[in-house]
């Protein structure tokens, strides 16, 4: 049976992750997060580890990588634009980090994902 502090941070926890997604595009720090949520930095982490199995830093990151990935794939937005939109230093830091994730590059993901995209035509 779960505890009642199981629930409730579990309650808390889906209310941070609703607020992170509408706040992805400003930067985000650990400490802003953790007094939206009512608590210390350190509890705060504690908590969303325990309850998500990761932590709140590799969240946040993996969470604009993915919002990141679908504009690559769904929009003509450049990609120093995409980088900036989600809070990257710069272009090269976003390619790295993207690499890092991928396992390829920011713009060859793009050309692959556009390439599916394409119907091919079909021959009679």
């Amino acid at each position: 049976m779960a505890k009642k502090n199981d629930v409730v941070h579990v309650e808390i926890i889906t209310d941070i992750l609703t607020w992170i997604d509408i706040n992805i595009c400003v930067p985000l720090k650990i400490n802003d997060v953790a007094e939206k949520a009512g608590y210390s930095k350190w509890h705060f982490q504690r908590i969303f580890h325990r309850v998500t199995q990761r932590t709140l830093a590799n969240y946040i990151r993996d969470r604009k990588l993915e919002l990141a990935a679908w504009d690559l794939s769904n929009t003509n937005d450049d990609i120093s634009y995409i980088s900036y939109k989600y809070g990257f230093d710069s272009q090269q830091s976003f390619t790295r980090t993207f690499s890092r994730k991928y396992n390829i590059p920011p713009s060859a993901y793009r050309k692959y994902n556009l390439s599916r995209s394409i119907p091919e035509e079909i021959s009679i």
